[in-house]
């Protein structure tokens, strides 16, 4: 039996996209972004690293509740995976059943998940492919990009120009119900080099949120605008307004998305069962880790909805969706385009992309790393914290003009 010596807690932060993003002149005017890691050490030397997505916003809450389910683990087989994640669920579950302490959660399990697949030599995804009869790992995993919260139209074609270059035909843009501008404009401008354009209207942090009255009435904005279909519609309705996807998914015209926020499997399950998605977005950083997430895919696939891994974090936080998705058998995940150098520097192996499609991983475990090295280079930076609070500047009036 494997067991459990040590588990740690890393804070690191590295430079993010650049000025002209939107993300970083609202909620990351450092430029700076938070990543938090979980190591968990066995007592064969072993190591195995997780992430969790609670870091970016409250890097502190995320390393104390990493400390405080510790020593519960330590001494324990850490080859059960099942029994370990069910430990953490009632260390928690009291005070934190869903939120914040969800994240550890998943860091942890994840990082279990890294160092039991080490152990076997066998990339992490093999270590789940006999648990369904309808799990196949596919050759090839579609990317779609993520990314177009440009500020103006010079920085939104570098954008497009830099998915062209990964051979990937889907965008996802970022665009708010007042930006009908920016939508069409996109739509027009990625059609002209074959890609098509999807939108996250980013409502998972807006309080009022938008309705789905105003969600409808910005397609059919962007609908006048614009001759090009919207390929998917994401985060369109706040947190108070949610129910409203099964209304919204029947009206929208469009494929409806959701769910990145959601942190236990068994709510996106409902949701799944409800209605409410076309097209169902885990992460293994928030749900519970890799094992929550390939319970979604098992839902999504039974209900006949497409589940698509969300992931906007680190390369570990990568390397755990798509680990989950090739288990699963996955047929398109997120593809995160914002430069962050913790995205390459904890990798074993390049993530390899051809034509748009990712191979499957080849190194044992996640495929990743945490080196000294990269804990001095990257030493966490208390102005490297999401401001959730920060304002959207007005709109500049036709800054996305046609021209």
């Amino acid at each position: 039996m494997p067991a459990i010596t040590s588990i740690r807690p890393v804070l690191l932060s590295a430079p993010y996209a650049d000025a002209e993003n939107m993300e970083v002149r609202v909620a990351l005017p450092s430029g700076w972004r938070t990543t938090g890691l979980v190591e968990v050490t066995l007592d064969d030397g072993t190591t195995g690293i997780g992430e969790g997505y609670l870091a970016v916003f409250a890097p502190h809450v995320f390393r104390e509740t990493v400390e405080l389910v510790s020593p519960y683990l330590v001494g324990k087989d850490a080859d059960d995976l099942v029994g370990r994640y069910r430990d953490l669920v009632l260390i928690t579950g009291y005070w934190s059943l869903q939120g914040a302490a969800r994240h550890v959660v998943s860091a942890v399990e994840t990082a279990l998940v890294d160092a039991a697949a080490k152990r076997r030599g066998v990339p992490a995804y093999a270590l789940f492919g006999d648990r369904s009869p309808g799990r196949q790992v596919p050759e090839g995993l579609r990317l779609y990009a993520s990314g177009g919260d440009s500020a103006a139209p010079l920085a939104m074609r570098c954008e497009i120009a830099a998915v062209a270059e990964l051979g990937i035909d889907l965008f996802k843009i970022r665009a708010r119900g007042h930006e009908v501008a920016k939508a069409a404009w996109t739509l027009r401008e990625a059609a002209r080099v074959g890609i098509g354009i999807a939108v996250d209207m980013a409502q998972n942090l807006a309080e009022p949120g938008q309705t789905v009255e105003e969600t409808l009435a910005f397609l059919e904005g962007v609908r006048a605008a614009s001759d090009q279909p919207v390929r998917f519609l994401e985060e369109a309705l706040g947190p108070a307004n949610v129910s409203g996807h099964p209304a919204l998914r029947s009206a929208a015209g469009c494929p409806v998305a959701g769910g990145e926020i959601v942190t236990t499997a068994a709510e996106l399950v409902g949701r799944v069962e409800a209605g409410w998605y076309d097209l169902v977005q885990p992460d293994a950083t928030v749900v519970g880790g890799v094992g929550q997430t390939l319970e979604v895919f098992d839902s999504a696939r039974e209900h006949g909805v497409d589940c698509v891994v969300h992931c906007w974090g680190s390369a570990v936080c990568q390397a755990a969706n798509y680990h989950a998705a090739f288990a699963a058998g996955g047929r398109l995940a997120e593809w995160p385009l914002p430069t962050y150098p913790l995205r390459s520097e904890l990798l074993v192996e390049p993530f390899r992309v051809e034509d748009g499609v990712l191979a499957p991983p080849t190194a044992p475990g996640l495929g990743v790393r945490l080196t000294d090295e990269v804990e001095r280079r990257f030493p966490f930076r208390e102005d490297a914290v999401y401001r959730c609070l920060a304002p959207l500047p007005d709109p500049v009036p036709g800054v996305w003009a046609v021209g």
